[in-house]
């Protein structure tokens, strides 16, 4: 061969293998075509035979790509680490050659293919930042122009393009598999089973005056802050509103912030870039991202911390953050429905909460009334949530009318979340022939105190406050559970943190 004419020399074979690499692997929604058409120029360029990329997942090599493997071949052709040539390559992250496969017992030849023309197999890692992420293996045979040396460069070259597009193609494929299920996970279902409201009960005049808030409001952008005690249903009414809006088809994502702790908050509100901190191996999309396009619900909006809600401000400002460790500024298109049980006009004056954030998240205020000033509306919600019940516990129960007086009278502190809880508690536990008034004292422990029944019988419930009927509920609580807060708060339904707050702000 004339020196002087590269035409055919191995160098310009290499950069021609390396240039229609590059342009095939760029493909990466067909990923494994265009492995399969880059190893086809392996085999035609540089004369390398059964050449297979291997993805190491589980420490276990699996074929992702090859070429003259049929399914049967692909199927039985896997590698423990350290096992054969192709599983030491993965474990020792460095190249194995096996210089004659006739007789080297280290080429296992799972899937068969040895012929006659087969000299040697070599197998090279595909490693990213010193993680191994799959092994390349090929044959060499009679025809094979280049050397050891040769071909361990040009595949070492050839397997870091691949690692990098397996690479990219996985995290790609994960984060759409996990945006598919958060967004299943978090869209509401509604349908016309619940009477009424879409989910929500109710038929007094106070829940009538939401449904008309909602109604009017639910179509615009604008944010808006629910506030209630806790179990009033917060969160039916922004899953109300998400549906009514023109977002209906985007994801309704929620987040409690009470349930998160400070250090991770803005985390799940933002998301967080790989090795921003100890455990963030890899790049993760906050709340805000999953929610782009549809509604963010922010349940006790009153708990997340100083830091967070400065960024929380200027999201709602200029639709715009960074993630957790990183300098790339996100923008989102997101409906915020906050939420909160608490008093913010008191924590913004004590300088718990910032007073320019409380007037962006109290552009539309909508005040859930609580359940013991709903009237009727307990019957309805008693009759649901019995049915529900039989139907899930195949046991069928029956309130009499007596049964349901006391129902009625009692003031719910835990609203309409522990009467939920109660009437379970009734089907599983009451008798089939009927729950009779002394029945449902035993049912309902905190209907015991005699105390509580006398108010009860001698004061109408509209001539009482919401404040004065919370505050004999604790207290009957606390009596009938010898002083402990912890136990009272079991018995009311409602959290530790929750009664510590209520003890403090009446004085018991």
């Amino acid at each position: 061969m004339n020196q002087y004419n590269c035409a055919d020399c191995i160098t310009m074979q290499e950069i021609d293998v390396l240039y229609e690499t590059a342009l095939l692997i760029s493909n990466h929604q067909e990923l494994e075509e265009s492995l399969e058409k880059s190893l086809m120029v392996l085999k035609k360029t540089l004369h390398l035979d059964n050449c297979a990329i291997f993805t190491l997942e589980d420490d276990l090599l699996t074929i992702f790509a090859s070429i003259n493997y049929n399914k049967q071949q692909k199927f039985i052709t896997e590698y423990k680490l350290g096992e054969g040539a192709t599983g030491l390559a993965a474990q020792s992250k460095e190249p194995i050659v096996v210089e004659n496969v006739h007789n080297d017992m280290l080429f296992l030849n799972k899937s068969g293919h040895r012929s006659r023309e087969t000299i040697s197999y070599i197998a090279v890692p595909m490693i990213i930042e010193n993680e191994v992420v799959g092994v390349v293996g090929a044959n060499l045979t009679k025809f094979t122009e280049m050397d050891f040396e040769e071909t361990i460069r040009i595949l070492t070259i050839v397997s870091t393009l691949y690692a990098q597009a397996i690479s990219s193609h996985t995290m790609m494929k994960r984060e759409h598999e996990r945006l598919k299920e958060l967004k299943q996970y978090y869209k509401m279902e509604w349908d016309a089973k619940v009477h009424n409201f879409g989910d929500i009960i109710g038929d007094s005049p106070k829940m009538k005056q939401v449904f008309q808030i909602i109604e009017r409001i639910a179509h615009s952008n604008v944010t808006i802050l629910v506030r209630g005690e806790t179990g009033t249903g917060k969160e039916l009414v922004a899953a109300a509103i998400h549906k009514r809006s023109k977002r209906a088809d985007e994801p309704f994502i929620k987040l409690n912030c009470a349930a998160i702790s400070d250090t991770l908050i803005e985390s799940e509100l933002f998301g967080h870039e790989k090795g921003a901190f100890t455990d963030a191996k890899e790049m993760r999309k906050g709340r805000f991202e999953l929610a782009d396009g549809g509604t963010l619900f922010l349940d006790e909006i009153g708990d997340i911390s100083s830091s967070a809600q400065v960024k929380l401000l200027r999201v709602l400002q200029e639709r715009e953050f960074e993630r957790v460790g990183g300098a790339k500024t996100v923008k989102v298109n997101v409906r915020l429905v906050a939420a909160t049980n608490r008093d913010l006009e008191q924590m913004v004056k004590d300088g718990e909460f910032r007073e320019d954030l409380y007037y962006r998240l109290n552009v539309i205020p909508i005040d859930l009334p609580p359940l013991r000033e709903r009237g009727d509306d307990i019957k309805e919600l008693v009759n649901f949530f019995l049915e529900r019940s039989i139907k899930n516990h195949k046991k069928r129960v029956l309130i009499t009318d007596e049964a349901m007086d006391k129902l009625m009278c009692y003031p719910w502190p835990g609203n309409v979340r522990e009467l939920e809880n109660t009437i379970e508690r009734i089907v599983l536990m009451g008798d089939e022939e009927g729950i009779s008034a002394n029945d449902m004292q035993l049912l309902l422990p905190a209907l015991k105190s005699d105390k509580l029944l006398d108010v009860c019988r001698s004061i109408p419930l509209e001539n009482r406050t919401l404040e004065e009927l919370e505050k004999e509920a604790i207290m009957n609580a606390i009596e009938r559970c010898d002083g402990s807060s912890n136990e009272a708060a079991k018995m009311l339904g409602i959290t530790v943190r929750q009664i510590r707050y209520k003890l403090e702000k009446y004085g018991i």
